[in-house]
């Protein structure tokens, strides 16, 4: 029944599985269907009598798999009056038939390198070299989509693991990018086994064992003690539909105030969501700039909840200006305040949205009406890159605002490794698939890189992730509240954290060394 599907419907049945396969993600994690969509999809691949088709069956799939998958996208259009709301829905399904190139390459380069067809031999069933090579493929897409036009490495296929904490660990070892290509070899061993080719499927399990045992880290125990430092995530439950309104800045600090907690004896790290701070509270602006209040004052108002030895971090703006002192760009920062008053640091975002923290090709755009997500008439500038900077207390803390979490491999300074990362964001855009997507995108990097996050949202989820990508404590969506633990222990750097995405290219040529060992070996 399947071949003559196949034959008769292939550009159906891609379409179908495409979507299908999206429900192995959050918040649905029916990661089996995903596994037996891929299996089918990959059959339906190495069938075609042409590149072409081979092409096009990818491409299909890939449409309808991120059509679903990044459906959560259409929300945010309704916070911008400056764009049309009905945009979104055709934003969603524009963006999916960019991304869905990337599934097409790899349908046509497992096509053309190992298909039957396409060496002339009909006869010739799915095999384990085909599998191989379709990993291998997935592997240098999968990167090529999180780096090509600043990237886009949303739902990548090694997060459906995340229910199955052995086999996610294996992202320690070898990254989001490697791990999405052996997780192609596992649902092509679901292929194999179909056609009874046991052994490699056999193999397959003991080597997903192995990796998976040499993932095995130490438990972690938290710093324990009355002394030992603590964090105190904060989620006031004020969604972005408030923004427009003149007290939000007013409001939204006083939620904060309310949920600061009382200091004891042990020093707090008290951490917002990105852009929870609506007051501008450098010094040196120009006078206009501080409508919504004095800096300093502002800064004696946090720092009035404070114990001796706490600190908060504030997701908020900073301006520049130009020589007359108009504001020429904003920057998406985080700002460490002290029980002082005092600015200890600042970091800026670095891998900024585009048409949400700035609009591409701005004259033109503006010309036809449109602007970007986030209100405003200037755009952000990037910060320097992935960093942190030594808080008294603390020690070394890494930053990543919002999207930046989502880009394997460019999570930290390695030169100067962080003891943990800060991940504040703003979810409350992206209704009710965004937020626990991104959230399980954190949980991968805490594993890849053996580091407990620290993630601040205004309307959730808020959470406090420890170095195994384990949720020790989470605020719920839509709920007004704090959490509060002692910070979570880092593991020493995993091979992942030293190595980085070269390890995808490694795994992508080991998997293609190994088809090229199997076709040769003797029958």
């Amino acid at each position: 029944m399947l071949v003559r599907t196949v034959k008769r419907y292939p550009l159906l049945l891609s379409l179908a599985l495409g979507a299908l396969a999206a429900t192995g993600f959050a918040p649905l994690i029916w990661w089996p269907v995903t596994l037996a969509c891929f299996a089918v999809w990959m059959f339906s691949i190495h069938e075609a009598s042409t590149l072409k088709q081979a092409l096009l069956r990818g491409w299909i799939f890939g449409v309808a798999h991120f059509t679903i998958g990044n459906n959560w996208i259409q929300r945010a259009f309704t916070y911008q009056d400056a764009m049309p709301h009905w945009l979104g829905y055709l934003a969603v399904v524009l963006l999916s038939l960019y991304l869905a190139l990337y599934p097409a390459i790899a349908a046509g380069l497992a096509w053309r390198l190992a298909s039957a067809r396409s060496v002339g031999d009909d006869r010739t069933a799915a095999g384990p070299g085909f599998v191989l090579i379709f990993g291998a493929a997935w592997i240098a897409t999968e990167w090529l989509r999180g780096t090509m036009f600043t990237g886009y490495p949303w739902n990548p296929l090694s997060e459906i693991w995340l229910p199955i904490t052995p086999l996610a660990a294996i992202g320690r070892l070898v990254g989001t990018y490697a791990l999405s290509g052996l997780t192609i070899i596992v649902a092509g061993c679901m292929l194999l086994l179909a056609r009874r080719r046991w052994r490699f499927a056999a193999g397959t399990a003991v080597a997903a064992a192995a990796l998976a045992l040499a993932s095995l880290a130490p438990a972690l125990v938290a710093r324990q003690g009355d002394k030992a430092p603590r964090v105190r995530v904060i989620q006031p439950n004020l969604d972005q539909e408030e923004r427009p309104r003149d007290d939000y800045a007013e409001q939204n600090l006083l939620a904060i105030e309310a949920l600061t907690g009382t200091p004891g004896p042990a020093p707090r790290l008290i951490v917002w969501p990105e852009g929870a701070l609506r007051f501008f509270i450098e010094d040196g602006y120009p006078p206009a700039t501080y409508w919504r209040g004095d800096p300093y004052l502002t800064r004696r108002r946090i720092a009035a909840r404070l114990g001796p030895n706490d600190i908060v971090l504030a997701g908020g703006n900073a301006l520049k200006f130009d020589a007359q002192g108009e504001v020429i760009a904003g920057t998406n920062s985080v700002f460490a305040i002290d029980s002082r008053a005092t600015i200890l640091g600042r970091y800026d975002k670095a891998h900024l949205v585009p048409w949400g923290e700035y609009l591409p090709m701005r004259p033109i755009m503006s010309a036809i009406g449109l602007s970007r997500l986030v209100p405003g008439d200037f755009d952000f500038d990037p910060g320097k890159g992935a960093g942190g900077f030594t808080l008294p207390g603390f020690g070394n803390v890494g930053f990543q605002i919002c999207y930046e979490m989502i880009f394997s491999g460019e999570t930290i300074d390695r030169k100067h490794r962080p003891g943990f990362i800060f991940n504040p964001s703003n979810d409350s855009w992206y209704g009710s698939w965004g937020p626990v997507q991104h959230l399980a995108q954190a949980r991968m990097r805490a594993i890849e890189e053996g580091l407990p996050i620290i993630r601040a949202t205004p309307t959730g989820i808020s959470a406090i992730i420890d170095a195994n990508g384990t949720l020790l404590a989470t605020v719920p969506p839509n709920v007004a509240g704090a959490i509060e633990l002692p910070i979570p222990l880092p593991h020493e750097p995993t091979l992942f954290a030293r190595v980085g995405n070269a390890m995808a290219g490694i795994v992508a040529v080991a998997l293609l060394l190994l088809a090229v060992a199997i076709r040769r070996w003797p029958r």
